[in-house]
């Protein structure tokens, strides 16, 4: 069964500590892992130029670039209220890189990770629980200090919390287990299509859908059920 876990690993164990330590009031979320590149990262705090002075001195990190800025608004138990963050690129060391490795190796893949309060917490999928057991068990070789927090299983929707309708949360796990996202692909859009009953144009529309809703999810942090399925 595909499992979805949810981990929380203090920052001096994945990067960003020092970071912090200068800026208490310091967030982020990385907006995309893809291959070796350095990841986007959304960041927000006091304001743009105390963060950056604080990532730029950290030696777990190296700001390749300081992209654009933009308002973030959150709900707290005063309405809403309005946040400014701002797009970096950062370089991130070697505990990081390690930790995408490991998970890479046990057919994983890191959904979201998003830091605050000296604490990273990191949204893992993985194709099965063995999987997770074998990637867990390295995590604590190499002394992460994960702690879990939830574990959801694939078909366990209405705990998902996902941005995905029934239909597109199952299109997308099909696609996931027969290795459709895998380089190279274990099978084509046609057969993709052929396994869920459905055309080929139906179903790139639904997995550009899903790739939408998922993106807007994870660049605003709205992670809600949509209740209409388009």
């Amino acid at each position: 069964m595909t499992t979805v876990v949810e981990l929380e690993i203090p920052a001096d164990r994945l990067g960003a500590a020092q970071t912090f330590d200068r800026v208490p009031t310091f967030e982020c979320q990385i907006g995309g892992m893809i291959g070796d590149s350095p990841p986007l990262v959304w960041v927000s705090g006091p304001n743009r130029r105390r963060v950056r002075d604080a990532l730029e001195a950290d030696p777990s990190l190296t700001v390749i670039a300081s992209l654009t800025g933009s308002n973030q608004h959150t709900e707290t138990s005063d309405g809403l209220e309005e946040r400014e963050q701002w797009l970096f690129r950062l370089e991130f060391g070697d505990e990081l890189k390690v930790f995408e490795q490991i998970v890479a190796e046990n057919a994983g893949a890191i959904l979201t990770a998003c830091g605050q309060n000296g604490t990273w917490s990191v949204k893992l999928l993985f194709h099965d629980r063995g999987a997770l057991s074998e990637c867990y068990a390295l995590f604590e070789q190499y002394e992460y200090a994960v702690e879990v927090t939830r574990l959801t299983g694939i078909d366990d929707f209405e705990s998902a919390r996902t941005p995905l309708t029934q239909t597109q949360y199952e299109t997308i796990c099909t696609a996931y287990d027969l290795g459709y996202f895998d380089i190279p692909r274990e099978i084509t859009l046609k057969e993709l299509a052929s396994e869920l009953d459905v055309s080929h144009q139906a179903l790139s529309e639904r997995l550009r859908r899903c790739h939408a809703a998922l993106v807007s999810a994870e660049l605003t942090d709205g992670m809600q059920p949509t209740p209409i399925d388009p």
